[in-house]
């Protein structure tokens, strides 16, 4: 059985104290997702700036995208040496002082160097957050981890926008520097309120040794349904422009109609997450992949009125899986590992949703958009198996199985 956790124990954890984990990780959440998403405003502004093809735009885009993802491993190991606050802290201090630079930066390669000690920063948030609001919560966490992934949706709402309306009112190296003076004071008031939870394990000498969450299976189940579950919305998300225009669909309606996506998408991270926890991880996530490939044949097929009507169910179905996966993260693995797992699981998520938009292009290349379209609605069946095997590895209030070998 999994080891008892004293983060602090039951006595010395108060509500309070778990209510400030889960409101200041989402308050991390959204500044970290915001300053990954405001490169998307800022491109346009930096193409004029240093004359950049859309090669070059992509490239800065894939340096922060890049250090977020393949650093989350070595934030979760120095959560383990110095602590969630002191790391969170000074990781959002880090992702704050590179936008800083970069609004100091006098060249294209001093840009670049300062979007890669954002990035640096920003891989900190995931794993320490996520990790801080399952370990406070522990077999509650399901539902705060559905909210903690909901926040990360409003940063990319907020700060895109803001940025866009300073940079009307004054150049973007100000700008930069305003969101930037955001940052360090998120950053320290994380340092001085963030609750810093100590943990501890029971010995259980009964139980087997403890071994990676990387060599459990179910651990494996669960990030091979995480990276197809990514795979399928990126992709989606990649030909659904195409497809709207298809059916006559203006430039402008368009981003209306992805609007109603987002919106629903968001709704469904807050709401399947709790839906998860009371009836169960393989059927919400058959629920959702099932819908979301019902879904996308029904985008291709139905005329433009319907079409919009489905959208944000459509959105909902696209990303509520993910607030189960993350909420079922903390019953793969034992609780001094957490960051780890949470490391790991975002690298593999983060990774896909770089690269499937790369290999469906590919594909819609020589198939078409409706080809390649279908193709992400066969991905979301594809998860069936996977949610099947993972049955096995669960335990939750329905289902009580030993999962020491798991992990």
């Amino acid at each position: 059985m999994r080891p008892s956790v004293l983060v602090p124990s039951a006595e010395g954890r108060s509500p309070p104290s778990r209510s400030r984990v889960l409101w200041l990780s989402c308050v991390a959440h959204a500044l970290h997702d915001g300053y990954t998403d405001m490169i998307y405003a800022l491109l346009p502004v930096w193409q004029a700036d240093f004359g950049l093809d859309f090669a070059g735009l992509a490239i800065l885009r894939g340096i922060y995208a890049g250090t977020m993802a393949t650093l989350q491993i070595p934030a979760g190991h120095l959560a383990k040496q110095w602590g969630s606050r002191a790391t969170l802290a000074l990781g959002t201090l880090l992702a704050a002082l590179g936008y800083a630079l970069a609004g100091m930066s006098g060249g294209l390669a001093g840009l670049c160097v300062a979007l890669a000690i954002s990035g640096s920063g920003s891989s900190t948030q995931h794993p320490i957050a996520s990790g801080a609001v399952a370990r406070a919560y522990d077999r509650e966490a399901r539902g705060p981890l559905s909210i903690y992934n909901f926040s990360g949706d409003l940063g990319k709402s907020a700060l895109p926008a803001t940025i866009s309306l300073l940079v009307t009112m004054m150049s973007w190296r100000h700008a930069l520097w305003v969101v930037a003076a955001v940052g360090c004071v998120t950053a320290a008031v994380i340092a001085l309120s963030f609750p810093n939870l100590a943990r501890r394990e029971t010995p259980d000498r009964s139980a087997p040794a403890q071994r990676s969450p990387a060599s459990g299976k179910g651990f494996s189940w669960l990030f091979a349904i995480g990276v197809l579950d990514t795979a399928v919305r990126m992709g989606l998300l990649t030909f659904l422009p195409f497809l709207l225009k298809a059916k006559g669909v203006s430039p402008q309606l368009t981003g209306t109609a992805l609007a109603l996506v987002f919106i629903g998408g968001a709704a469904g991270k807050f709401v399947c997450g709790w839906i998860g926890a009371r009836v169960g991880v393989v059927h919400t996530v058959l629920l959702t992949e099932g819908g979301t490939a019902a879904c996308i044949v029904a985008v291709m097929f139905l005329p433009l009125a319907s079409t919009l009507v489905l959208l944000p169910i459509l959105g909902m179905m696209l990303n509520g899986t993910s607030s189960v996966l993350y909420g079922t993260v903390p019953d793969m693995c034992p609780p001094e590992r957490t960051e780890r797992a949470f490391a790991l699981f975002y690298t593999g998520t983060i990774a896909s949703g770089a690269l499937s938009p790369v290999l469906y292009g590919y594909l819609g290349d020589r198939v078409g958009v409706h080809g390649a379209t279908v193709a992400t609605a066969f991905t979301a069946l594809a998860i069936f198996p996977l949610a099947i095997a993972l049955r096995s590895y669960l335990s939750d209030n329905r289902k009580e199985v030993d999962t020491h070998d798991d992990v």
